[in-house]
């Protein structure tokens, strides 16, 4: 059962997962009970739509977090985007949350935060020590590798006719966005909070890349190969394809940590909150390829 009472916040309001997670809080709890934090006042009008009040605030602005953050019994903290300064920043909002009184918070973290291998990993153990250095009662919702990080290249492998990575046969535990936000709402809204509690957060299946891509192939009646290369290699056809340096190499990174078992999980934790499987994988990619 959800508090009905308290007041909450959700950062990133207007991004792929914080969008998500106000349409299901809004499901759960009243919706003047729910505040969005977004950076742009042009980003508003959709949350709004859902009754929800809209603040202003940036990640890099300490004390236009501090004002957001007032009167705010819970609070999500989804984790920013902007490599290389996510921990300034997630500091930041951290802060303000202990100046503004806010009674709990809960961060997106990664997988196994403390041990993981993958680049990613850093800023969120760093911010995740902010947080227990703060004194606020928390939750680390470690949230394991969305799927659609995976459909998003859907459309060049179809032309290609290749999938590029770099993950070898590293299995992936991968849920779609919803599910995780479906996850973060159950925490965040639960009766009942408990402090200091980590969430390891992932789908209920796994696969290889090889595996994803003969879906990816099938679905679209069209031959799609994997092609496995060395983290080095696939760094520099991403960066060919257009990608930045820093986001090339933290991709590659990524797949090469996974092919080491960094973002494999079986607690099924994600599945125990949701009260529900995760959403299939296949059913994801069958649904991206159809879209196309």
């Amino acid at each position: 059962m959800a508090d009905q009472t308290a007041k909450y916040l959700v950062t990133g309001a207007s991004g792929q997962l914080g969008a998500l997670v106000v349409a299901e809080l809004v499901g759960k709890v009243p919706a003047k009970n729910v505040v969005a934090l977004v950076r742009r006042p042009d980003a508003a009008a959709a949350l709004e739509a859902h009754g929800v009040e809209v603040r202003i605030g940036d990640y890099d602005d300490r004390a236009s977090l501090e004002q957001a953050f007032q009167g705010i019994d819970r609070m999500l903290l989804i984790s920013a985007s902007e490599m290389g300064r996510r921990a300034e920043q997630h500091k930041n909002a951290v802060d303000a949350a202990v100046a503004a009184g806010v009674g709990f918070l809960a961060y997106t973290s990664v997988l196994r935060a403390e041990t993981n291998s993958i680049g990613l990993a850093a800023d969120h153990r760093e911010t995740e020590a902010a947080i227990k250095a703060s004194g606020l009662p928390h939750a680390f919702l470690r949230h394991g590798w969305y799927t659609e990080n995976q459909t998003a290249s859907i459309p060049p492998a179809l032309e290609h006719g290749a999938y590029l990575g770099a993950a070898g046969d590293g299995l992936f535990s991968s849920a779609t966005r919803q599910d995780y936000a479906e996850g973060d709402v159950a925490v965040l809204a639960a009766d009942t909070l408990q402090s200091g509690a980590i969430y390891e957060l992932a789908g209920d299946e796994s696969y290889t890349m090889a595996e994803f891509v003969e879906v990816i192939s099938s679905a679209a009646g069209k031959p799609v190969a994997y092609v496995d290369m060395s983290e080095a290699e696939f760094a520099g056809a991403l960066e060919s394809a257009g990608l930045p340096a820093p986001i090339a190499a933290l991709l590659a990174d990524s797949d090469a940590n996974a092919a080491k078992g960094a973002l494999k999980d079986e607690s099924h934790t994600l599945q125990k909150l949701i009260g529900r499987p995760t959403t299939p994988w296949a059913e994801t990619v069958r649904a991206a390829v159809k879209a196309l």
